[in-house]
């Protein structure tokens, strides 16, 4: 087998009722496998659940708690998300560990919640330009590759998903090359192969970080980049045609 190629939209804090509606009337994804995905706010979730079964889109979360339930203002349960029939849910996107303090610890939990509950986990991982800048980016991320995974015992390669996004290329409009890009994958491949064996090398591991239709097709041609995690170029229809036209 060789790794599965997605591309999964997190629309992030965006999108109306009816932006959504425009978004779903305008797809048009003739080489859909179940691979095209979408996580929305929350509150939207219902809606774009209708509307992604006609359009052949899983929906996904963009975070979950780490608690089963209880006094956690704000927070969602894996099992109310599960009920809702959410396929899959982010973990530790850059905006949570910075904005919101999410440690490695914290984001394990989640990790282990998510797949306990049978919600595939997307772990996210990168590090920031200061890391790069000081050659640390293997180490910061294959750091959070491992304590992320820690404890997560898998029986395929489809219970997980790995997505790569370089902190400083998130949301600026900056990318990093195909070969910053790949080289990085290739390191994250060899430890999914020390810990899950055969399983590891069919792991698939997005790129995300200004994912565009105008660089999609350079970066997919890396060996072992899988797809892409993708921001404000999945928030118009047209654009998230392309990219996925691409996979």
């Amino acid at each position: 087998m060789t790794a599965k190629t997605y591309m999964v939209g997190n629309w992030k804090m965006n999108q109306t009722q009816a932006e959504i509606e425009s978004f779903f009337s305008g797809l048009s994804l003739s080489n859909n496998q179940n691979n095209f995905w979408i996580a929305p706010q929350c509150l939207h979730i219902s809606k774009c659940m209708d509307l992604g079964a006609k359009a052949g889109v899983l929906i996904g979360a963009q975070n979950c708690s780490e608690h089963e339930y209880g006094a956690f203002t704000g927070e969602n349960s894996v099992d109310s998300l599960s009920e809702m029939g959410v396929h899959f849910t982010l973990v530790g996107h850059s905006e949570r560990r910075t904005l919101f303090g999410e440690t490695d610890e914290t984001i394990n939990k989640k990790v282990l919640k998510a797949s306990q509950t049978g919600i595939l986990p997307i772990l996210c991982i990168g590090e920031t330009l200061k890391e790069r800048e000081a050659g640390k980016t293997l180490d910061i991320v294959l750091g959070q590759l491992k304590a992320g995974l820690k404890d997560l015992k898998i029986q395929n390669e489809s219970e997980v998903i790995i997505a790569y996004e370089p902190v400083w290329a998130i949301g600026t409009g900056k990318t990093a090359s195909p070969e910053q890009a790949g080289e990085v994958h290739n390191a994250i491949r060899e430890v999914l192969s020390e810990l899950y064996g055969d399983f590891g090398q069919d792991i698939s591991i997005l790129y995300g970080g200004s994912v565009k239709p105008n660089n999609v097709e350079d970066l997919l041609a890396q060996p072992n980049i899988n797809g892409g995690l993708v921001g404000g170029a999945s928030l118009k229809a047209e654009s998230f045609n392309a990219l996925c036209s691409a996979c």
